[in-house]
């Protein structure tokens, strides 16, 4: 029987019950990412010690109780992993391998889950486009293209059934923006609800679960989280409650007891109030139009559900994008403070340089954070309990030549496609990308999926509730 392509509920039920060992899960990804990442550039690092450390989880006494027992996981490489060196997609990192796990990856094996590999991602992950030093990492979709980014790799590798789920971090849509590309489900929470990366562009970066099924993406959260509830968030009906403390592992406490979700085949129905916005952006941001009837689509889906939609005829401020690209500027300049710059790419250089500038003129986007965060998305988000956007506003561009390119074509490149994920970073607000249809170019389209603080359980459900409606395709050549 053929693992790969499966889901990680199915495998870890089928470790659990000894239907197949974990070894011959890893060692079946393994081959299948030896024969098809050539075409997509997902992987900087495969890691053969997956096997072994797939025989050592078939060894644990707690087996049947793993969530992700003898599940692949990949893990961008901005995120510790003992034993490998953090490249963060560029040549001016050190090659020392990192000294313990993240705890998000530490929590990921605590569950059962076995790192296969690294993912690749643009240099420092700073901007949508998936070209690095180790490679350019390909939309499985259309190989001409951008996986997008700067998950890049994570997404791709999802995409393309190497592996069932990947970690990867958003810090203006580094999650939701290739997922998009690419046609799987992410999930940027909100802040405080997954220990954030190490470098957490000062709060506006969170680490957050890539997979193919809705029921996936809460296995998963509910594992980063240290929250079980929230393994069972997909099937719906959850309602806002008080957000637990983060706890230090999967297993943080004797008393502490993972219970496992019954097995279930579709979401639940719950009533909640949605809001849409086919173009959302200000005036003079085009939004593809095929974008937008995707989004009154996804809504139509969700009237059908049983939910109550509203359509907002809204456009976000027009400060907010000027503000959202200073602040991402500025935390390109933090990022690249202490390595050497001459070694930087092109477009690294260029984004850095023009953050020092903004941020000696004081100019750094957080007076346009401030105002946003502490009552402008509330009041643009109004009385909803979730709002649906495009994910994009432009298909994916070609995936050659980025890192070569200086600060304004960089800037525009990204602004012009990508646009719509940032100011849900600048409030810290839980946002998911969401596949829905296939654009006249043969490439996916995914909307975006927005609640406010604590409302992940209802973007997971709602997620459920939208692929019943349109279930997941692979794209072409990479089905098994």
């Amino acid at each position: 029987m053929l693992w790969a392509g499966r889901s990680a509920m199915e495998i870890a039920a089928a470790v659990r019950q000894g239907e197949v060992t974990a070894p011959a899960v890893v060692e079946e990804h393994l081959r299948v990412i030896a024969e098809r990442d050539s075409r997509v550039g997902a992987f900087r690092l495969v890691r053969r010690e997956a096997l072994e450390e797939a025989r050592a989880v078939q060894r644990r006494r707690d087996l049947a109780d793993l969530p992700l027992a003898g599940v692949p996981v990949a893990v961008k490489d901005n995120v510790e992993v003992a034993g490998e060196a953090t490249r963060l997609g560029s040549a001016v990192t050190g090659d020392a391998p990192a000294a313990e796990d993240h705890v998000a990856v530490a929590r990921l094996r605590a569950a059962g889950a076995v790192v296969i590999g690294l993912t690749n991602l643009p240099e420092l992950g700073l901007v949508a486009f998936g070209d690095s030093v180790y490679g350019t990492v390909r939309n499985p979709w259309d190989r001409s293209r951008t996986a997008g980014g700067s998950s890049s790799g994570s997404a791709a590798a999802v995409a393309a059934g190497m592996v069932p789920i990947a970690l990867g971090n958003d810090g203006m849509g580094s999650l939701r923006i290739p997922a998009a590309c690419c046609g799987v489900l992410a999930l940027k929470p909100g802040t405080g609800l997954v220990p954030p990366p190490s470098d957490a562009w000062q709060g506006l970066s969170e680490n957050g679960p890539i997979a193919t099924a809705a029921a996936d993406l809460s296995l998963m959260l509910s594992v980063l989280a240290a929250d079980p509830s929230l393994a069972e968030a997909w099937r719906g009906g959850c309602r806002l409650e008080p957000r637990r403390p983060m706890l230090r592992s999967v297993w943080a406490d004797d008393d502490e007891v993972w219970q496992q979700p019954p097995p279930q085949d579709s979401p639940e129905p719950f009533d909640l109030r949605i809001a849409y916005a086919p173009q959302p952006l200000p005036a003079g941001l085009p939004m593809d139009k095929e974008f937008q009837a995707a989004v009154r689509g996804a809504a139509e889906t969700l009237r059908v559900a049983g939910h109550t939609i509203v359509e907002r005829d809204a456009r976000l401020p027009t400060w907010l994008g000027p503000a959202t690209i200073a602040t991402w500027l500025s935390r390109a300049h933090d990022t690249a403070t202490g390595l050497d710059r001459r070694r930087l790419e092109r477009r690294s250089r260029a984004l850095a340089r023009a953050g020092r500038v903004l941020t000696r003129l004081g100019l750094d986007g957080s007076r346009g954070r401030d105002r946003w965060s502490g009552y402008g998305a509330d009041q643009w988000f109004g009385d909803a309990d979730v709002l649906i956007t495009p994910a994009l506003a432009a298909i994916p561009p070609k995936a050659e030549g980025w890192g070569g390119r200086g600060l304004l074509r960089t800037v525009l490149g990204n602004v012009r496609y990508a646009p719509v994920t940032g100011p849900w970073n600048m409030c810290g607000w839980p946002a998911m990308t969401v596949p829905i249809a296939t654009h006249s170019s043969g490439l996916p389209i995914g909307v975006q999926l927005i609640a406010p603080p604590g409302g992940e359980p209802h973007l997971l459900g709602l997620a459920a509730q939208l692929q019943a409606a349109h279930p997941p395709i692979r794209p072409p050549g990479f089905s098994l």
